[in-house]
């Protein structure tokens, strides 16, 4: 005979559940609140040009090796499928406009977003959540300076503008290294494949891709600045804030991208 479920440890079930809606929601709540005084504090005047500048170093250029480098493999990585798919059903032209679609509205700014979240992200939650819990952040504010304004403002300033450069340059390797496997690997002759290529994208393909990038580029530095704004708890604390900021800035990443695609190309 089939036994009733234990009352107790069904009730436990729903607690433990309750729970967590209830932290999700005050976490959504606190990130709210974070947000608005960092946007009505941080980007008023006055800005600080040279941290913006060093933040925009530091976002953009030295991330440019890891983003080039996922951009290239996984262009070369989807002409082969793509190929291989696409040769059971005797279409293999289709290889350089699809390889060229998928980088430029999904993979492109997707895949920059994650890397530059894991880097990036981890930096700034690192950064400040060191800041934080070794009382640096109070000591800018008894020194009459605000924190939003030194701290967080350049980053997100630097991570709006740079992240759509970074894609920009990812997509271009990423169809190059769809074109050179395509070439060298697949036997496409390079005027039929570039030809493919230039005819199939359109404008609103490559600027799809790069208004993405801008709101990841947004959630990455809201993301890092918020958890390590809240740090507490020594290196515990700052490691919890490392791992919380890259994978909140990830989990966000995907939604943002699915909402913006709906939003962007959906009928």
């Amino acid at each position: 005979m089939l036994q009733k479920p234990d009352a107790a440890a069904s009730w436990n079930i729903a607690a433990h559940l309750g729970r967590a809606i209830l932290n999700l929601l005050r976490e959504i709540g606190l990130v709210t609140l974070f947000l608005k005084d960092m946007l009505a504090q941080g980007l008023t005047p006055t800005f600080y040009p040279r941290q913006i500048a060093d933040q925009m170093l530091k976002i953009g250029y030295n991330s440019l090796p890891v983003v080039g480098l996922t951009a290239f493999f996984t262009g070369g990585a989807l002409a082969l499928q793509i190929y291989l798919g696409s040769s059971r059903f005797n279409a293999e032209s289709l290889v350089a406009s699809i390889v060229a679609l998928g980088i430029t509205r999904e993979l492109g700014p997707v895949l920059a977003g994650l890397m530059v979240a894991g880097r990036v992200g981890a930096a700034i939650a690192a950064e400040l959540g060191t800041m934080k819990v070794t009382e640096q952040i109070d000591a800018l504010v008894t020194l009459a300076t605000n924190p939003f304004k030194y701290l967080a403002a350049p980053r997100l300033i630097a991570a709006v503008i740079t992240m759509p450069i970074l894609v920009a340059i990812g997509d271009t390797i990423g169809i190059m290294g769809g074109y050179i496997v395509g070439t060298r690997s697949l036997g496409f002759n390079e005027y039929a494949y570039l030809k493919n290529t230039a005819d199939f994208l359109k404008l609103d393909d490559f600027t799809s891709g790069l208004i993405k990038a801008a709101v990841f580029g947004f959630i990455i530095a809201v993301m890092g600045c918020y958890h390590g704004f809240n740090s507490r708890g020594g290196a515990q604390g700052v490691g919890r804030a490392t791992t919380n900021a890259v994978v909140s800035s990830a989990i966000l990443i995907l939604a943002a991208n699915f909402a913006l695609t709906s939003l962007l190309f959906g009928d």
